[in-house]
């Protein structure tokens, strides 16, 4: 009978593969991944809907394999989670002392609406019907489009609205629930 409380401590800490390799995989595909999603429209406004939530889960078992054939230590788990860590603070933190960076790590305001016209442009480049905008205006508390004097797309997906009528007091602000 085999003793289920025996430990192989060699294996549970020791890297089986080279750590060097390890950080090379974790940093291609933490920035193949980043600069994919980067770039895919906002659709959702600021939610997390089903089809969002697969593509995460497909990244995440693709990227899971393309980071690592196989590793069986804590420590290459731990290399490899330190890598995306390392990514995350360093673009974050090129973002924060280069302005010009940071328009490439987050979209700039997209402008959606305008003295109450829809930019049906960036609508469509966004992937966003006349309902679901609507949606997210009443939501705010903005009835009627002629109210909004502008409405734009944040970078995290939620919409902040401008109303006709709040000339000098601050913006009314949306985040999605």
């Amino acid at each position: 009978m085999e003793n289920w409380f025996t430990v192989n401590w060699g294996k549970l800490f020791i890297p089986s593969g080279s750590v060097l390799e390890l950080i090379i995989r974790g940093t291609f595909v933490y920035l193949a991944l980043f600069f994919m999603l980067r770039f895919l429209p906002s659709r959702q406004l600021g939610t997390l809907g089903i089809s969002d939530l697969l593509v995460i889960v497909l990244f995440a078992e693709a990227a899971q394999n393309a980071m690592v054939s196989t590793y069986t230590s804590i420590t290459e788990g731990a290399v490899l989670l330190g890598t995306v860590i390392l990514w995350s603070y360093f673009l974050n933190w090129l973002g924060y002392k280069f302005p010009k960076f940071q328009r490439l790590l987050n979209p700039p305001p997209l402008l959606l609406v305008k003295n109450g016209r829809m930019i049906e442009r960036h609508l469509k480049r966004e992937l966003i019907t006349e309902d679901e905008l609507m949606s997210k205006l009443r939501q705010v508390g903005v009835e009627y489009l002629k109210d909004v004097k502008k409405a734009f797309m944040e970078a995290d997906g939620s919409i902040s609205v401008i109303t006709v009528e709040s000339k000098s007091s601050p913006s009314k602000e949306g985040k999605p629930s």
